[in-house]
Order: C-alpha cells, then sequence, then structure tokens
C-alpha cells in the first residue's frame, strides 16, 4: 500500500485523497520529526522560565489572562480537550475524518505548535492502524480553528472520547489499546496544539473540491450527450468564440465539449436545418460550465495553501526563539472559498436540470414524452426531472453564504468568526447532490441516444454511453429508477466514465 512522507513539502489534493478514501498510511520525515523537537525544547525552556504564554501557562479564550502554575500545566491542556469537545449531531464520515488526521499531522509536522514528537507519532499509529475517532459534525464557528471537533478527535489519544474501529464503535480507550497505545499524559501547550486550527473545514473543503473538480467534466460529457440528442449545433465549441472571451474555465468546457461531439453523425445529420441558434442551456453550456470551473479553480488554490499552512496559536518560531500570537486559525479563506464553491457546483446542477427538461418534455425535444414508448402506461423519466428539481432547489438554500453570519463568542473575546465549517459541510452537500443531478441527466442522454439507431454519437459521448449500458439497460418499461439513478452516480463518482471518455479524446479540462 502506498505510504505518503509528511514533513515540509507540500502535500496535494491527490495525497489527501490517497489517505482519506484509499487507505494510504503516512509518515514524518526525518527533517520534520528533527524540527518538532527542537521547537519543543524551546516551550520547555520557556514554561521552566515561567514565561507568559497564552494557552500554555494561561487560560484559553476570554481567560487568557488568569495564570496558570506549573504543577497544573498538565490539567490545563486535558482540560481543554473535555471542555472544547461539546459536538453534537450526526457524526463526520470516515473518510472526513481520516482527511482531518492527515491535515492535523501536516500541520504538526511543520514544527510551530510546540508538540512532543511522541503526541504526533501516536496520532500517526491511530491513523495507519484505522481507527477513526468519533466527531459530531456541528460545533465549530470556524475560528480559534475548529475548536470543538478537533477536541472530539484528539480525546482518543488519552484514552477518552469513542472511536470507530474494524467497523466497531468502541471507546477512546480500548481503540488505544487495539493499537498498543497507553493514554497520552498531555504535556504544556499539547491540547491546545491539537485542537487549534483548520483542519476540520480544509479537510471537508479539499475532498468536496476534489469531487467538484471531476463532476464539472461529468457535466460537460452530460451536456455534450444532451446537445447531440436534442439535435444541437457544434458551432457555440468553435474555439473562436473562446478567443474573443478569454476566460480559462470557458475555454476548457468548449474544447472538451467539441472532442466530446467529434465525428458525431447525429450533429452531421442535420447541420442544413432551419433552426437559427439553440437554446442557452446548450449554446451557453461553455460560459456557464466554464465560470463554475474557474471557481472551483480558485477553491482549489485555497484549499492547497491552507493544507500546507501553519494555523496554530501561538506560533513557534524555534530559530529565533520566539512565540507570536495571531489568527491564522481564522477559517476566513476556506470560507469564503466554500460559499463561492457552493454557488459554482449549484450552478451546474441547475443548468443541467434544466436539459433534463428538455430531454423529457416532447414539446421542446421532439422526442417521445419522457423518453419511453407506450407514454401514459409508462412515465419513463418524468420522475426523475422532479427529482433532479428537488435536488436542485435543495443546492439553492444551500447555497446562501454561511460566511456573511458572524456571531461573537468566549465572552465577545473573539468577537468575528468564520463559519468555515458549516460552509464546507453544506458545500460537500451540494456537490453529493449535483452528482445525482448528473446522473439523471446521463440516464436520460443515453435513453435519448437509443433512438438513434442508425447514426453515430461522437467520439467521447459513445464512450460515455457504453459504459452507461454496461451498468444500466434501456429503460423500456418502468421500472424503479432511484437504483439506476444510483448506479450512474457510483460511476460518476469511481471515475469510470471520465476514464472511458479520456482515453478515446484525450484528458479533459
Amino acid at each position: 500500500m502506498k505510504e505518503i512522507l509528511i514533513g515540509m513539502d507540500e502535500m496535494t489534493l491527490e495525497d489527501l485523497v490517497c489517505i482519506s478514501r484509499q487507505g494510504a498510511k503516512i509518515e514524518l520525515t526525518k527533517g520534520s520529526e528533527k524540527r518538532i523537537n527542537k521547537t519543543r525544547e524551546l516551550i520547555e525552556q520557556l514554561v521552566r522560565e515561567e514565561k507568559s504564554i497564552y494557552g500554555v501557562t494561561t487560560g484559553f479564550g476570554a481567560l487568557s489572562d488568569v495564570a496558570i502554575s506549573r504543577k497544573d500545566t498538565r490539567r490545563l491542556q486535558e482540560n481543554i480537550l473535555m471542555s472544547h469537545a461539546a459536538g453534537v449531531g450526526n457524526v463526520l464520515d470516515q473518510e472526513i475524518v481520516r482527511a482531518v488526521m492527515a491535515l492535523r499531522i501536516k500541520d504538526l509536522a511543520k514544527g510551530h505548535s510546540g508538540i512532543r514528537l511522541e503526541t504526533v507519532q501516536n496520532l500517526i499509529t491511530l491513523l495507519n492502524q484505522g481507527v477513526c475517532p468519533v466527531i459530531p459534525e456541528k460545533g465549530s464557528v470556524g475560528a480559534s480553528g475548529d475548536l470543538v471537533p478537533l477536541a472530539h478527535l484528539s480525546l482518543v489519544l488519552i484514552g477518552q472520547g469513542e472511536a470507530f474501529y474494524n467497523g466497531r464503535r468502541i471507546s477512546g480507550k480500548e481503540a488505544l489499546k487495539r493499537c498498543g497505545l497507553k493514554p497520552l499524559r498531555l504535556e504544556a501547550a499539547e491540547g491546545l496544539a491539537l485542537i487549534n486550527g483548520t483542519q476540520v473545514m480544509t479537510a471537508v473543503g479539499g475532498l468536496a473540491v476534489y469531487d467538484a473538480l471531476n463532476l464539472s467534466k461529468l457535466t460537460d460529457i452530460a451536456a455534450a450527450m444532451s446537445l447531440e440528442v436534442l439535435m444541437g449545433s457544434r458551432m457555440e465549441f468553435d474555439p473562436r468564440i473562446q478567443q474573443v472571451r478569454p476566460h480559462p474555465g470557458q475555454a476548457a468546457a468548449a474544447d472538451n465539449m467539441f472532442r466530446l461531439t467529434r465525428n458525431s453523425e447525429i450533429v452531421t445529420s442535420h447541420k442544413d436545418c432551419c433552426r437559427i441558434q439553440d437554446a442557452y442551456t446548450l449554446r451557453c453550456s461553455p460560459q456557464v460550465h466554464g465560470a463554475s470551473k474557474d471557481a472551483i479553480t480558485y477553491a482549489k488554490k485555497v484549499v492547497k495553501t491552507e493544507m500546507n499552512s501553519s494555523t496554530n496559536n501561538p506560533l513557534i518560531f524555534p530559530e529565533s526563539k520566539e512565540f507570536l500570537l495571531g489568527g491564522n486559525f481564522h477559517g476566513q479563506p476556506v470560507a469564503l472559498a466554500m460559499d463561492f464553491l457552493c454557488m459554482a457546483v449549484s450552478v451546474l446542477s441547475n443548468i443541467s436540470e434544466r436539459r433534463i427538461e428538455r430531454l423529457v418534455n416532447p414539446k421542446l425535444s421532439g422526442l417521445p414524452a419522457f423518453l419511453v414508448s407506450d407514454g401514459g402506461l409508462n412515465s419513463g423519466f418524468m420522475i426523475a426531472q422532479y427529482t433532479a428539481a428537488s435536488l436542485v432547489s435543495e443546492n439553492k438554500v444551500f447555497s446562501h453564504p454561511a460566511c456573511v453570519d458572524s456571531i461573537p463568542t468566549s465572552a465577545n473575546k473573539e468577537d468575528h468568526v468564520s463559519m468555515g465549517t458549516i460552509s464546507a459541510r453544506k458545500c460537500r452537500e451540494i456537490v453529493k447532490n449535483s452528482e445525482h443531478v448528473i446522473a439523471i441527466e446521463l440516464l436520460c442522454g443515453a435513453q435519448a441516444l437509443d433512438l438513434f439507431t442508425n447514426v453515430k454519437p461522437g467520439e467521447g459521448t459513445l464512450a460515455a454511453y457504453t459504459i452507461i449500458r454496461d451498468a444500466v439497460p434501456r429503460l423500456d418499461d418502468d421500472r424503479v429508477l432511484s437504483s439506476d439513478i444510483d448506479t450512474i452516480k457510483q460511476l460518476v463518482q469511481s471515475g469510470k466514465i471520465l476514464e472511458a471518455v479520456e482515453k478515446k479524446v484525450g484528458k479533459l479540462g
């Protein structure tokens, strides 16, 4: 199994996916180990000298002016985990928890937190042996870091809380025993070092960005299939149109759909028809899809920066033997990017649902009503469009930005917060909803292509059609559509459709 080195070098989005979804193990670099030890030595020196250091020899938040004696520093660090573990709601999926653990380790590996190497190594052992702490999804306001969910994660290190292991939910103490570990007794600075960061919003957001990147390409594939069966034109994909309005995403979307429909006999069959131009959902697909692609690119850049940042407070700089108090734990960059991504992905599903309506509506498509024979007895894809409409409406609700709503916390000491974790969580829901919508458009597109028996579709759309039909048969008589939609959604998520298409037409942008 692949092993990923974690240290000062950049972690990629692909690394995060390998760890969270494919079970890749991680190891600290030797350079990172040395830096962690050097920073820890400085913390211990400062504690011996009885320096006043926020969260190390003082209380937290509005209690930062309360001095903590040397004899109480250990108790202080355990207290912060217990008092801050106030999460509620459903627990985070295990792939998200693994991503959070990986990003927390990555932050600590940069050597600015003052944590002991032993503590980081124990967290790595939990991750590598498949222990997933139980983390309620709600409770973070996205400033001072993801305090609440990271506290739940860290409880397991001291033998408290709960964890999933081999499919079972067990106590944190039992999880440590399964890994051959004993509960840690946290030293000065360690409790704060474990929970003060943006890793939950960044983990949820990172996986959402990764899925959105792939979904944007699948949306181009679905749109190309719809364009063909709706007797659309390839003129809107002409590079000259994109060159005079050179947004990168627009050019990429147009190029994708131009190649997807290459050598399409369906498009060629009506090139001399009387239609002047296509409806917006076809003609403007490069502009709409492209704008979302550019937004996804922006969100990816923000997430990659955050993945490779130090988000603790205080930040320890062993070279100059200084500690600095700042606000790198504030999730505003991620919050804005996630709310932007919410809108970008929601737009992809919006335009897809409108194409679905055109496909199933005989007055707009010229195809059999709801893409099925013997209409009346059979309802075909009528209600699949209802489902798509429901999902895109839900996405619109989720697209209201969370980051514009700040509520002061900690007796008004922390008087502006980002709500970035809420932004990331709802973005993930929008991506999942949109995967279902695109799956429905792909199903409808494949069903419509079955009607064109004497002419072939484009090279890319034919590849997509073949994969779809290998998984789901043509709908001749009504059947339960839920399983069909889920099957295609799984193909969307697995990358099988995209892989087959790219083998024919090259990498999509």
